[in-house]
């Protein structure tokens, strides 16, 4: 499956620390429990990369390309 491909799957996501000082990424759906664990430095690549998608899209939706424009 593409990135880029729309799915009918739902899942619940939740992010914290552990107690072993990692940042856990546990997503929950149909039949699926995924807990993944990351060091710090990790999961803040993780979040730039997050950031970095976000302004992507975003810049996608302002030109129209897959986007929809509000208003």
């Amino acid at each position: 499956m593409s990135i880029d491909k729309q799915s009918d799957i739902s899942a619940n996501l939740q992010i914290g620390p552990t107690t072993l000082g990692m940042v856990r990424i546990y997503v929950e759906g149909d039949g699926l429990e995924l807990p993944l664990d990351f060091d710090p430095e990790e999961a803040e690549e993780i979040a730039e990369e997050l950031r970095a998608a976000a302004e992507q899209a975003r810049q996608a939706g302002k030109s129209g390309k897959g986007g929809r424009k509000k208003g």
